[in-house]
């Protein structure tokens, strides 16, 4: 099963961009996500229409943050992405006739619930900044050398 890493691949983004004064096209950003810039524009739709990003049309054109960092959770970005499913796993059926099948599911639907909640309270306690500050920790402890992405062209 394929694990849907959007919402990784679009904060690994924000920081970049955070780290830039200019603008990046759809295209570098889908280089730096190994994606498609169909799926970058779609993606930044969702976070420009909450209000997290800009996109600027023509020649110096392209997406540029548009918030506070300190005021971004990862919930936030999360929820601008569509509330993916959190959970690989899930009930084999939704609705069993099977008596057994329906004790499984509500064990694992309690367990799922509170998997859920637990790692959607923890995501609204992380900002973007505490993520930048960890980047900009990480940095330091190169001796400031950060490593050269598609990005930071």
């Amino acid at each position: 099963m394929k694990r849907d890493s959007r919402l990784s691949g679009i904060l690994h983004v924000l920081l970049h961009m955070a780290e830039r004064d200019m603008p990046l096209t759809s295209e570098m950003l889908a280089k730096a996500m190994d994606t498609n810039p169909v799926v970058i524009r779609r993606i930044m739709a969702g976070l420009r229409e909450r209000g997290y990003v800009r996109s600027e049309k023509g020649h110096g054109g392209g997406w540029s943050l548009a918030c506070d960092l300190s005021k971004v959770t990862l919930r936030d970005v999360y929820a601008a992405l569509g509330s993916p499913g959190l959970l690989a796993m899930g009930n084999r059926t939704e609705a069993p006739g099977c008596l057994v099948e329906q004790a499984v599911n509500a064990a694992l639907g309690e367990a799922f619930e509170a998997a859920e909640a637990l790692l959607l309270e923890r995501l609204g306690e992380v900002t973007l900044a505490t993520l930048s500050a960890d980047f900009h920790a990480r940095l330091a402890t190169r001796g400031g050398r950060q490593h050269l992405e598609v990005v930071h062209g």
